[in-house]
Parts: structure tokens; sequence; C-alpha cells
């Protein structure tokens, strides 16, 4: 079998899997492209409201403080003048603000294909696959525990659809895989069956040292190359409210060491976790970010780090969790407001409680979505395959989602309106009374002058009924059978493969990583 160079072999990967010779694509889809939102965003508060929201977030870090558990924080905030009081740590506003002139507002993620690099910040808007749920659902086989299949799946239709920028965390809990070696099979899978930007969790130290080692291999990269720019990404979470705990600040401060991206995201459910306010949970949320994205900076300034939002209400009838709600979109565009305030990325989600594929699954995400445009959202973790919650991802809402962001893209391409697009001599040749589908303008232009869904269809009721009636589920159902059976993994150097392997099979013989089981 004949290699081919790493430097060729990350020149020619680019783009989504190929499809078996002789067939066609499942999908005619758009080509990979790095969306820019050029909109203005929409922007609920004025400078006053956004002012008041920034002075709340400094008097809870001044005057309440944020719960830091883990000790080697706490030491590089004490050495950075805070106050410590046990596990509280409180930190002036400007100690705060000097620190964030560090942090970068737009970096690059560099992957092992570098056509797949993602630019964030800015006007930049980039998509990610469903990440962590411990179920996963398709209209054949029902509602399940993840395994390994299912997770490999997934990965599959990431890499497939281009409108999917980066890997998130696990799109399934491969659940038959054993939790101190689940993290080496899941990335050697991410590793070889994408080329896209991958995710770390930040579960302790073993977990993310050996994703940055695998990563760093996969991409053939010295340590020195690895350090010098991002190739890979983490996400953690604060335990609101007001709290980081210990192995997510852990893993943090390892990524920040070794200048890679650490988005830094509270979970804060208004009503819950938060006040019942928007204005009191984004404060909160705000606060708890800060705090830990300041220790990033102390470590390592000028490390690339994003502020993220999942801020969202409850069901105040039952205490579930509510998402594609008007008080998420609000509170996602108030935190759009709060990050550009702070010079940082923003990070959110497309997420909905729906427990199937269904109508309120698609306007819940579609409202989730377009909180994350209109708020100039730079990554949006979940994109595509989310239900319940983040309880479970399902195959044919994955697809589904797909479609609309498909869709987004495109409604992001840049208005053109030069003398050909204005028209005049075609609206004068038609004339009053006349039709344009004939006309030369037209023709030249009718194959590419719309966006030509993949999954919509736009038939009349007649012919929809003489088909067999399929509903939206079903066809996608159809497409990612179609996908699954055609996709052929990016090309990966075999002795590339080799070391990655062999990386692998020596952490499992030392036990990977320690667990309670």
């Amino acid at each position: 079998m004949e290699h081919t160079p790493v430097e060729n072999r990350r020149r020619r990967s680019g783009g989504r899997a190929g499809n078996k010779r002789g067939q066609g694509p499942a999908v005619a889809q758009m080509p990979w492209s790095l969306p820019v939102n050029s909109d203005h965003p929409t922007e609920p508060l004025n400078a006053e409201g956004v002012a008041a929201i920034h002075d709340g977030a400094m008097r809870i870090l001044e005057e309440i403080g944020i719960e830091f558990l883990n000790p080697e924080a706490v030491e590089i905030l004490r050495a950075a003048d805070c106050i410590i009081d046990g596990t509280n740590v409180r930190m002036g506003r400007d100690l705060v603000m000097e620190q964030l002139k560090h942090a970068p507002s737009s970096f690059t993620i560099t992957p092992r294909n570098r056509d797949h690099a993602i630019t964030i910040g800015g006007k930049n808007l980039v998509f990610g696959n469903v990440s962590s749920p411990p179920n996963c659902s398709d209209l054949d086989r029902g509602r399940r525990v993840g395994d390994r299949e299912s997770f490999r799946d997934l990965m599959k239709l990431t890499q497939y659809f281009n409108c999917i920028h980066f890997s998130g965390g696990y799109p399934v809990e491969p659940g038959d895989l054993h939790p101190s070696t689940r993290h080496l099979d899941c990335l050697y899978d991410m590793l070889t069956l994408t080329d896209k930007v991958v995710h770390a969790y930040s579960l302790g130290k073993e977990r993310v040292e050996d994703v940055m080692e695998m990563v760093r291999i996969a991409g053939g990269l010295s340590h020195e190359e690895f350090d010098a720019k991002p190739r890979m990404f983490t996400n953690i979470n604060s335990t609101s409210p007001l709290k980081h705990d210990f192995p997510m600040l852990d893993g943090a401060m390892r990524l920040a060491r070794r200048g890679q991206v650490v988005f830094v995201t509270p979970f804060t459910l208004a009503g819950a976790m938060a006040p019942v306010t928007m204005a009191g949970a984004v404060a909160q949320a705000t606060a708890e970010a800060l705090a830990a994205i300041v220790l990033l900076q102390l470590i390592n300034p000028g490390c690339p780090v994003g502020f993220g939002t999942f801020t969202s209400n409850v069901d105040m009838k039952t205490g579930a969790p509510a998402f594609g709600t008007p008080d998420y979109m609000r509170a996602t565009q108030m935190s759009g407001q709060m990050a550009r305030f702070y010079g940082l990325p923003l990070r959110s989600s497309n997420a909905n409680a729906a427990n199937t594929p269904d109508g309120q699954a698609m306007w819940e995400s579609s409202f989730s979505l377009w909180a994350a445009v209109s708020s100039q959202t730079n990554l949006v973790y979940h994109a595509a395959g989310w239900l319940e919650g983040g309880l479970c991802a399902s195959y044919e809402k994955f697809i589904m989602d797909c479609e609309t962001l498909q869709q987004m893209i495109a409604y992001m391409k840049p208005v053109s309106v030069g003398e050909d697009d204005i028209a005049i001599d075609a609206i004068k040749d038609v004339g009053a009374g006349g039709h344009f589908f004939g006309c030369d303008h037209t023709q030249q232009r009718y194959e590419t002058a719309f966006y030509n869904p993949f999954l919509s269809d736009w038939s009349n009721f007649e012919n929809w009924e003489d088909n067999g009636s399929v509903q939206t589920p079903e066809r996608a159902n159809g497409i990612w059978k179609k996908i699954l059976a055609e996709f052929t993994p990016p090309p990966m150097d075999e002795a590339i493969r080799e070391e990655l392997e062999a990386f692998v099979e020596k952490r499992k013989e030392e036990g990977g990583a320690p667990t309670d089981f």
C-alpha cells in the first residue's frame, strides 16, 4: 500500500468523506465554508443596561465571591492579590478588566486537516455536533443507551456534513466502553473517522493529557508545534450557583498552559440555579465565566478563551429545564452584548426540550439557532442532533438540523447588488404582464439562484400523498442510512495511525484514567 507524506495528506483530505465508486451522494450538500454573519446583532440592552449587568457581575466577584474547589487555582488567585476565605475567592474589578486585556478577541483552531481550520471570533460562526447525551435514538431501533457503534455512526455524520465545522464532546456516551479507557477509544474514533477540530473533556489530568497527546500524534506534530497554536479545545461548566469544581479547572489550566482553547460556560437556569430574572441570571453567569477566564489569563496571558452562554429558564410548574423559549433567546442575545463588551468570542447552543424529532423539536431548535445568529455567536454547540434537553442524540434530528444549518449558512451569504443583480434590462425585456421564467436573465441563473433543500418536500399534496405521504423524520431516516452506507473515512498517514494505535494500547495497559468503578 502506498502512503502519502503528511503534508500531501493534509492538503488532499479536505471536505467530507468520499462516496463509494459508482454511487451518487446521499445529500447534494453545500461545500465546506466558514459562514460570516454580517448582520448587526440584536441588542436588547441599551448602554445603561450593559453597564448595569457589568456592575452586577463585578459586585458578585468583589462582594460575594466564587468558590474554587481546586487548591492550585486558589493559590494562583491568592498570588494575584485576590481575597481568599477557604475556597471562596473574591477579586476586584480592576484585576478582572486588566486580565481580560490579554485574552484574544479571535483565534484559529487548526486540526489535522488544515483545510478544516476554524476561526473563532469577530463575525465568524461555526457549528458543532450534539455532545454528551447518554442516550440515542432513531426510528428503527427506538431510544437506547449509547454504545460505541452509535458513537461511530454519529461521528461519521459529523464528518460527512460540511455544515458541521467541529466535533464537540462525544455525540453519545458509549456506555459499553469502560470509563477508565473510554476516552482513548473515543478519541481514536474521532481522530480517524473525522479530520475536523476535536474536543477534550476536562475530567482529570489523565484524560486531558491523553487527548492532547493523541491530537498531537494525529496531526503529525512535534510538541513545540502543538504548543505553538490552538489545535483543539475544551469547554468547562461552572457548578452554578457560584462554584467551579476541581476536575474542570484542572483540565482547563492544563490546556491553557499549552495554548489550547478553553470555553467557560456557566449552566444557569433562571429560577433554579440563578435568579428568576434574566438580568440577574446573566449577571451571575457573567461573573462565573469571568472568574475562570481571569484564572486562565493569570496562568498564560494571551491564551485563547471563550465566553459561553447556557442561560435559560425552567418550567416553574415542574422545575424541568426549557430551551428555545423567549427568555432563552433574550438571555443569549444579552450574553452576546456582554461578550462583545469584554472583547471575548461567544459560544451558545442549539437546544430544545422535545422528546422526539417533531414540530416542537424544530421550533425550539429554530429559536435557539436564531438566538445564536442574532446574538453574533461565534461557536454553536449541539448544533445537530440534540433532543430531550440534552439527554438523547437523535439520528433523524441530526439530519433535520443540518438542513436548518445549511439554510442559515445560505441566509448569511452576502447580497450582491451589481448591475446584473438589479436586472433593469431583464425587467425592460419582460415588461408589464409578462413573466421571468423564460427570459435569458433567469435561464442563466435558475440552477443556482436559490437555496435547494435536501430534506424539505416542496411537492403539492397530491404528489406527496401518491409518493407515500412520507413525513420529515422518515425522509431523514432514509438519508442517514444512505450516508452511513457510502461513508469513507478521511485519509490518514499509515505511520501516524500506527503511532496513534500504539499510544492507545500503551495507555490501556497502564490503566487509562482512574475511576470509581
